[in-house]
């Protein structure tokens, strides 16, 4: 006989026959409504300064936002121009970037053009952060009240804390590409439904499509929501006969959602991996960013009961705020995991839970700062295919939706308790409410802080760089952008990348004949003798020596056309030695210091 029931559910949710009418009423359309304009609420809210300065930036992370700026002006090109999506010679000139392995979001490019192009990228840069928010809530909300819970209020509270947990709000500062996680709940929901006997075509086709859509916007998101899912299923496989009933149409709907995603999906991931500008992995430093044991307990930056010296103390950077639930929090899932132990999907959640948990430690145990000595399994994964690129504290970003539906599974217990015993129903909702607010209003989001962005220069807004780097010739700036410099990232976007930089702000593999790492994924690609001695001005370090002969064999290989400089606190320094170097003085226009040379490179 066909299942009929979904397999996360308990029969308290859309699977009785009144949920359905309830669907329909009016009263859950206006719940639906209320819903929809609370998440809208809270999304502007958190970008709110976004919004009401048009010349700032997000202070934490002002380069990651000037490389997306750059992403969504390059998935503006593409349709405008039929540029190849998946690789550009505008940055790195004349190396190119690889855009799979950089995280080229054409998913969310592709169809915010209109916008990119009617108000610039920045402009986009805002609508894409506040949208993702916003449809990450939505998603989850659709999804928990439909099929995993049944309970409109129930699904609120868990899709508030999916979409605006504290490391959610944390990557808003520069990060939209994690923060956009609203195929997420939508690949749980489908997975889930593959189990339907007769549909196992169509579902494996729709679940494919959404994998698809998912590795064109993150594939780090992509891959810690397979390994939830697979741990949830195997879960339920053990513990439920109904499930195992069902593995056949689960199995063959697996298989077309596959096929789907390796044929779409395959040669972009040929590109990342063995393209053009593919690097092996991250280097040991950034695999080394892990989640110390007390954030878990601790409160970011960004929430209510926020303290930045805190966060700074157990993060290696403001993005990376990825647990930080706060203590209150942490005692009270533990509460309704003892609570609801009887209940197969509370196990499923805790076990995927822990392991991310445990997974997001690293190599070994860090705790308030301080090295433990103690060995952590990530120890034995890091170097594998795939999971050589994870980030370790990012593994925490995938227990926010596990604690999302449990603290939904909570609340639609809570108030079916309610209505069994009416006698106390005042008692169970006051009591709820008051656990409710004790564990999430200290980790309420507030606004991202912002900071003035520096003005465009006349020089590239006017297009009076085309005179110099028109063509196949690139712009190099002082210092050469990189991961601390990427204003030019932003110059280079508002001309729709006509304008081509030597350098940037990226990942390629480190080919150095002394690398420590050979082919891992450095920063900007490996140096060049001028690009580390205008870096070391720019970090006010001793600067390597560099002789005109370096130099100019430097702006040949970049095919320089003109070096420019924008005032900033090293400039004085960066011109004077420039002009050393160059035996010419530089002109002063457009707002710029430039040097033409044209004549030099050929």
């Amino acid at each position: 006989m066909a299942s009929t029931s979904a397999p996360f559910a308990d029969g308290s949710g859309p699977e009785r026959g009144g949920a359905a009418t309830a669907v329909q009423s009016g009263q859950g359309r206006l719940a639906d409504l209320a819903a929809l304009l609370s998440f809208a609420a809270l999304a502007f809210w958190v970008t709110a300064r976004l919004w009401l300065h048009p010349g700032h930036q997000v202070r934490a992370n002002r380069t990651d936002q000037a490389l997306f700026e750059w992403m969504l002006a390059h998935g503006a090109r593409v349709l405008t121009d039929f540029d190849y999506p998946f690789f550009s010679d505008r940055m790195n000139v004349p190396d190119g970037v690889n855009l799979v392995a950089n995280t080229s979001v054409l998913a969310v490019s592709l169809p915010l053009t209109p916008i990119t192009l009617a108000f610039g990228p920045r402009a986009a840069f805002v609508v894409f952060l506040t949208l993702a928010l916003l449809a990450t809530a939505l998603a989850w909300y659709l999804v928990l009240s439909r099929y995993l819970v049944g309970s409109r209020g129930a699904a609120w509270i868990g899709a508030l804390f999916c979409a605006f947990a504290p490391n959610m709000i944390s990557h808003a500062n520069g990060h939209p590409n994690i923060v956009s996680q609203f195929l997420v709940p939508l690949i749980v929901w489908r997975t889930l439904e593959l189990r339907r006997h007769g549909r196992w075509l169509r579902n494996g086709v729709f679940l494919g499509l959404l994998i698809v859509a998912q590795g064109f916007i993150n594939l780090e998101i992509l891959l810690m929501t397979a390994v939830g899912l697979g741990v949830v299923v195997a879960v339920l496989a053990v513990g439920r006969r109904t499930v195992r009933a069902d593995a056949r149409p689960f199995l063959a709907g697996l298989g077309v959602a596959a096929a789907v995603s390796v044929l779409l999906l395959g040669y972009p991931i040929y590109v990342q991996l063995f393209g053009p500008g593919a690097y092996q992995g991250l280097s040991t430093l950034i695999r080394g960013y892990r989640t110390d044991l007390a954030a878990f307990f601790a409160y970011a930056q960004e929430s209510v009961a926020g303290d930045p010296a805190v966060s700074t103390r157990l993060t290696p950077n403001d993005t990376e705020e990825n647990a930080f639930f706060g203590w209150p929090l942490v005692i009270l899932v533990a509460t309704l995991v003892w609570w609801l132990r009887r209940d197969l999907r509370v196990i499923a959640l805790a076990v995927t839970g822990a392991l991310f948990a445990l997974l997001s430690l690293g190599r070994s145990i860090q705790f308030n700062g301080e090295e433990t000595g103690i060995w952590a399994p990530w120890a034995l994964l890091e170097d594998l295919p795939l999971l050589h690129s994870v980030v370790p504290t990012r593994w925490t970003l995938a227990v926010t939706p596990v604690i999302g539906v449990l603290l939904a599974i909570a609340c639609a217990r809570s108030a079916e308790l309610a209505r069994r015993y009416p006698a106390a129903r005042n008692g169970i909702r006051f009591a709820t409410v008051t656990v409710l607010a004790m564990a999430l209003l200290p980790i309420a989001p507030t606004p991202l802080p912002t900071s003035p962005i520096p003005a465009t220069p006349e020089f590239v807004s006017s297009g009076a760089w085309r005179t110099y780097a028109d063509g196949d010739r690139s712009v190099v700036t002082l210092p050469l952008a990189d991961a601390t410099y990427a204003e030019p990232l932003r110059w280079s976007a508002q001309t729709g990348l006509d304008l081509r930089l030597a350098r940037g702000y990226f990942l390629a593999p480190d080919t150095r004949a002394d690398a420590p790492e050979p082919g891992v994924g450095v920063f900007s690609g490996p140096p060049r003798p001028t690009s580390t001695h205008f870096s070391a001005i720019w970090r006010n370090r001793e600067q390597p020596p560099l002789d005109r002969t370096q130099l100019v064999a430097d702006l040949r290989y970049w095919q320089a056309g003109a070096v420019v400089l924008a005032p900033h606190r090293r400039a004085e320094q960066m011109r004077e030695r420039m002009t050393t170097l160059l035996g010419a003085e530089p002109v002063w226009t457009g707002g710029l210091w430039v040097w033409d040379v044209r004549d030099l490179t050929g």
